[in-house]
């Protein structure tokens, strides 16, 4: 099961549980999609793995 994370990592931004905008890694590290876009370029700080939409 999922641990669906609330924020974003990076700019602490609210990500509720039906957020589109939610990227996730294989960590479920979370991050929104304007911080994995234009700071991350779709790459996890952490593991460096993809980051992909969350699912709902």
């Amino acid at each position: 099961m999922l641990q669906l994370r609330s924020n974003c990592e990076c700019c602490k931004r609210d990500l509720p549980t039906d957020s589109t905008e939610a990227l996730i890694c294989s960590f479920e590290c979370t991050f929104c999609r304007d911080c994995s876009d234009e700071f991350l370029h779709g790459s996890c700080p952490n593991c460096g793995g993809e980051l992909v939409r969350r699912p709902n």
